[in-house]
């Protein structure tokens, strides 16, 4: 899990590093036949910029809820997914986080770099990926069953032994 946080936060930072260095926002690559297009942005909001007038309420909620799933949510996790998945979040809220942090126009108040455009959607980045994915993996999880730990155990009482 811890590993999964930490390198889904370098390969996120690495990521926007690497758009603010390299793309012109007036020129965005187009990639894939169109599918994909690297249109650097800088976003005040949350998903598809909304609330890009509270950024030091977003921030405060990432940091909130960042303590939270390391305080209380981390601990408890017991199953390979849910590890996978907590440790995603992690780096998703971090990734966001760390650009309200340190990037201009300064702490708490810092725009999110993003960078990955689809046709007809939001604009995007690495922690925003890690974020949609443990969303869709609780998702997934709750409706055929995340508990791995059992299964090898149908029948006996031993869950997770």
């Amino acid at each position: 899990m811890v590993l999964i946080a930490i390198g889904g936060l370098l390969l996120d930072q690495l990521v926007k590093a690497l758009a603010v260095a390299r793309l012109d926002p007036d020129d965005p690559p187009v990639l894939f036949g169109g599918l994909l297009r690297l249109q650097l942005l800088r976003n005040s909001g949350a998903a598809f910029s909304m609330g890009s007038g509270a950024t030091v309420v977003i921030s405060c909620f990432g940091i909130l809820v960042l303590v939270v799933v390391i305080g209380w949510v981390a601990p408890r996790v017991r199953r390979r997914w849910t590890l996978v998945a907590t440790g995603m979040l992690m780096a998703g809220i971090s990734g966001n986080l760390t650009d309200r942090l340190l990037r201009a126009p300064g702490p708490l108040r810092g725009h999110v770099v993003d960078l990955f455009a689809l046709p007809h959607f939001a604009i995007f980045n690495v922690a925003d990926m890690f974020i949609t994915v443990t969303a869709v993996l609780v998702v997934v999880a709750t409706l055929f069953g995340g508990d791995e730990a059992t299964a090898g155990d149908a029948g006996t009482g031993e869950a997770g032994r």
